[in-house]
């Protein structure tokens, strides 16, 4: 057990003391996500602004009637949509034609005509539903006015409100700019832990210092356990400052549930570690940083760490070969969805994927003569 912990210990210090490491692991995360998060704010934005709608109108009601128009065009006209009467020389349809006018009504004891630019399909959408409204609430008081005359005015005045109102059943449920680059960067960091993690044994080669540790009084399996456990160590500790930054700094939303958020990508590490001792203990090129460099910046690509894939058709069954289109997914369902039970499968399959190479890995080593 101490040769474990002096082991441990040791490549810890080893670690902290590479600067260019450490650099690499919180710099550049926190400034990617910066840079992203900022320069690719308008892509997440979802709100869509219509701005003053402008209607023509043209009022030929009995005196009964133009009283309720006149309510109406009060309440209306709190929601941005304004109405002007038309002219005895103006051709309403022609100024809706050339979009002088979003829309042109005519309002008449036989019932109400609009006319709208279809260039312009929200505006007159909304133009549909607000005369729509006011027709079903003019038709309601007229029938109350038929059995109790003095009541007609209540009945109207009981119904008015704002014209156009809007309530999302999931408000605030779709991350921000900031919130979703902070998710996919920082698991995007997590693989590249597997770099840190090849040199495993490349270090101790290239150093000569690979015999001398054979010639000790020390198992392969305890310097094995030290070096996995430095690296898991190290690594979790830069994925815990990056998130504390892009929380308190960039004010990302990292939800109500961040110990279960941060266990997964607690597994993340440990399986992009894993990864980088198989790789180091089954390869000595020098190929090895180039195999995992393809790997990391292949699944960040599919994964969504660049830039957020919409509606990705055929590529989808690729994208699911990355690991992290799974852990994203998953974090992102825990913080926007409350829903726990996402992080089970992603642990359990990152966990699983980590022992057996460990497993692979282990037995490899142990069969051969060094490191």
């Amino acid at each position: 057990m101490s040769s474990i912990l002096h082991i441990l210990k040791k490549e810890v210090i080893t670690v902290f003391r590479n600067k260019r490491t450490l650099i690499f692991m919180l710099a550049f995360p926190l400034v990617l996500m910066l840079v992203l998060g900022s320069a690719l704010s308008n892509a997440f934005d979802k709100t869509v602004s219509v701005g003053e709608i402008h209607v023509l109108y043209k009022n030929d009601l009995n005196k009964d009637a133009a009283p309720y128009f006149h309510t109406f065009q009060q309440y209306a006209e709190k929601s941005d949509i304004h109405f002007e009467k038309a002219g005895k020389n103006t051709d309403g349809l022609k100024e809706v034609k050339l979009g002088n006018a979003d829309g042109y009504a005519v309002l008449n004891g036989h019932g109400i005509r609009l006319y709208t630019n279809g260039r312009n399909s929200i505006k007159g959408s909304i133009l549909e539903g607000v005369f729509s409204a006011f027709a079903d609430q003019y038709n309601l008081a007229a029938e109350v006015m038929k059995t109790a005359p003095e009541k007609g005015g209540a009945a109207f005045e009981k119904i008015k409100h704002n014209y156009i109102q809007t309530e999302s059943l999931l408000p605030n449920k779709e991350p921000g700019a900031m919130d979703y680059y902070a998710i996919v960067i920082t698991t995007m960091i997590c693989l590249y832990a597997s770099l840190g993690s090849s040199a495993f044994m490349q270090v101790e080669r290239t150093r000569k210092t690979a015999d001398r540790l054979i010639a000790a009084p020390v198992r392969k399996s305890s310097i094995f356990i030290g070096k996995l456990f430095a690296d898991v160590l190290v690594y979790t500790a830069c994925i815990a400052l990056i998130i504390i930054v892009s929380k308190v700094v960039y004010k990302a939303n990292w939800g109500n549930h961040l110990p279960l958020v941060f266990l997964v990508l607690l597994t993340e590490i440990i399986l992009s570690v894993s990864i980088g001792i198989g790789v180091s203990i089954f390869s000595k090129s020098a190929a090895t940083r180039a195999i995992l460099n393809l790997f990391i910046q292949l699944s960040a690509f599919f994964g969504g760490a660049y830039f957020k894939i919409e509606n990705p058709g055929k590529l989808q069954a690729v994208m699911d070969l990355s690991p992290l289109t799974w852990i994203n997914q998953a974090i992102t369902k825990i913080i926007y969805n409350n829903d726990l039970s996402a992080a089970t499968p992603v642990a359990a399959a990152n966990l699983g994927i980590a022992l057996l190479i460990l497993f692979i890995s282990v037995t490899a080593l142990q069969k051969r003569e060094g490191l």
